[in-house]
């Protein structure tokens, strides 16, 4: 049976799947059928050899439980006997490894295309590597997508019926040692906390690298702020042969279902705690888009067999390093080949600090994240200096910034500092509670980021993918925040302050989306704005600067799609002291120590 929840879903027209054998990768035309690729065979000029022969099991129908068909390509080494399968599921095409659109992403990221086979399914394992090692890869289009049947979907329910379906399909074919395993990064990610809450059977492992689980606090509604423009550079990829065939289309989502409390975005949030299998999570503080999302999946994974790796790099530089292909490989060896490889013994928690001047430390282990050692410390703002201080001033001071101004005469900002005498490391959940009123509006969009700033008062960054040229530093100057880490950052609309109270903790506010307050003239209101974790070290002299704006200071998530465009009029006014003392709270590592 169809999932009940797409009759509350908004759909659209699917656009158009162009069939021609270039837009959607050289080995797209339709054709049920099984082919021997052959060892140093190129799929598509750019790409490396394959370094094994393959066999390829091409638009395979899969029926799903309300009898739509599905089709996947399978590879599989050509000699396979009983072999264990990772699953890439997404809406990107299944054949496009070699599709123009990401040969050029990948290019502008400086990692090229050589590094794989051209079977790749975007953000998906490599079939090449994996057949190599006694592998089966399955790439899917999902339902709706190019000549899968039904309508296009988007994360929920209705994905993750389909998954498990696909998965205990799998399970039954004569190729098939019946372990299965998901992986990927992004969307892949995504998909896997929900179809492994669905506790397919034969999901034998989950490797979530950096994926969001919950679709309007991390996509849709990102702080009670609505942003369509991510969305629909995500719904190109809907596309279908099918000319009937709809696309479920979240941006009429978002005007039909402001709030959250309503089963369509009920339907998006994953409950991690359902997760039993084995997990090797991977994460990091940069991903604008995912770290949010990978966490707090994290944090509620049902596991007990579960590993958490923050790295310091952009997702796919990370996820196609051969070294961490090869741990990979490690952990699904164990799991889906019962290799005794000892990875149980990997630490529980790795995680990163990151000095964004080359000296970034990684792999540290830890029982958990944060790791023991960290204590949450406040530190008020202080309105008359613009410091960052450990006690509040007696007297509020308040600091005034003209909302949404972009010119330097008026900044839209107002920005807070602290030096440290010595190395001070951060590590953990970062939040803002800050007391603010708006003058001449009803509501307040604020945007809090945490810099760097060193020595000579730069403020610092990193990039975080393999090009580092003039060009990517034009995207990246207030924009493309997934490809260059500028720090912690959060958001929140004033009007959708509401704590949710049984999920907010002290050190993670949590928001309840159900209700809109408006504000009055003069009203003061308190915001606990969630930020997005840290490892952040500082040497002597260098100081930390906390930014409260009326626009987004770390820009779009991806060149050339916008951000979301603030509500902001008037003016805003943040109040630092007496019974409105506003402060971040920061997680110190090993004590701190401050000028």
């Amino acid at each position: 049976m169809t999932s009940k929840i797409t009759e509350d879903m908004k759909f659209s027209p699917a656009f158009e799947y162009v069939d021609n054998g270039i837009e959607h990768g050289v080995l797209s035309p339709f054709e049920t059928k099984t082919v021997i690729l052959k060892k140093g065979e190129v799929i598509a000029e750019g790409f490396k050899p394959l370094s094994v022969d393959i066999k390829m099991l091409k638009d395979v129908p899969v029926e799903m439980r309300d009898g739509v068909i599905i089709y996947a390509d399978i590879f599989m080494p050509v000699d396979a006997e009983k072999v264990p399968t990772l699953v890439a599921w997404s809406p990107y095409g299944k054949s496009a490894g070699t599709a123009p659109r990401y040969r050029n992403l990948f290019g502008m990221l400086g990692m090229g295309n050589a590094w794989n086979s051209g079977l790749t399914k975007f953000e998906a394992p490599d079939p090449d590597y994996w057949v190599q090692h006694g592998y089966a890869v399955c790439n899917p289009d999902m339902r709706g997508i190019a000549h899968s049947e039904g309508n296009i979907t988007m994360i929920g329910s209705q994905e993750a019926q389909d998954g498990y379906d696909l998965i205990e399909w799998i399970a039954q074919q004569d190729w098939s040692n019946e372990k299965v395993a998901l992986s990927g990064t992004s969307y892949l990610a995504w998909s896997q906390w929900f179809i492994a809450a669905e506790q397919p059977p034969h999901l034998a492992a989950i490797n979530p690298t950096e994926g969001l689980s919950d679709g309007y606090r991390d996509l849709a509604f990102i702080g009670g702020i609505p942003d369509k423009n991510f969305i629909e550079r995500l719904n190109v990829n809907h596309v279908s042969a099918n000319p009937d065939a709809l696309r479920e289309d979240l941006t009429k989502e978002i005007d039909a279902y402001p709030m959250q409390n309503v089963p369509l975005w009920q339907d998006k949030l994953a409950d991690t705690s359902k997760i039993k299998v084995p997990a090797f999570v991977i994460g990091s503080y940069a991903n604008t888009l995912h770290t949010m999302g990978t966490f707090r999946a994290w944090r509620h994974l049902g596991s007990e067999q579960s590993w958490l790796r923050i790295h310091d790099r952009q997702e796919w530089p990370y996820y196609y390093d051969p070294a961490n292909t090869e741990e990979l490989r490690r952990f699904f060896d164990y799991y889906l080949l019962d290799k005794q490889n000892n990875w149980p013994d990997t630490p529980k928690v790795r995680y990163s600090m990151i000095d964004m001047e080359g000296g970034n430390v990684t792999d540290i282990p830890a029982d958990t994240f944060p790791a023991k050692g960290s204590q949450q410390h406040k530190f008020y703002l202080n309105g008359m200096t613009r410091a960052l201080q450990a006690e509040a001033n007696a007297k509020d001071f308040p600091v005034q910034y003209v909302a949404g101004a972009v010119d330097g005469s008026n900044p839209g900002r107002a920005s807070f500092e602290m030096t440290f005498d010595r190395t001070t490391e951060f590590l953990g959940y970062p939040k803002a509670t800050l007391f603010m009123e708006a003058k001449g509006y009803d509501d307040m969009d604020i945007f809090v980021n945490v810099q760097k700033v060193d020595v000579r008062g730069n403020i610092l960054s990193e990039f975080i993918v393999p090009n580092h040229g003039p060009a990517l530093q034009d995207f990246t100057q207030e924009g493309a925040s997934a490809l260059r880490y500028k720090g912690a950052w959060g958001r929140l609309r004033a009007s959708m302050r509401h704590l949710d109270e049984q999920e907010s903790t002290d050190e993670i506010p949590a928001y309840s989306f159900d209700r809109v307050e408006k504000l009055k003239d003069g009203e003061i209101v308190k915001m606990d704005i969630v930020l997005s974790p840290v490892g952040l070290s500082f040497k002597a002299g260098e100081s930390l600067r906390l930014v409260v704006s009326s626009k987004n200071e770390s820009g779009s998530v991806m060149p050339g799609t916008p951000g979301a465009t603030p509500d902001n009029h008037g003016m805003h006014i943040i109040h630092t002291g007496g019974e409105y003392a506003s402060y971040v709270q920061l997680p110190v590592l090993n004590g701190l120590f401050v000028k």
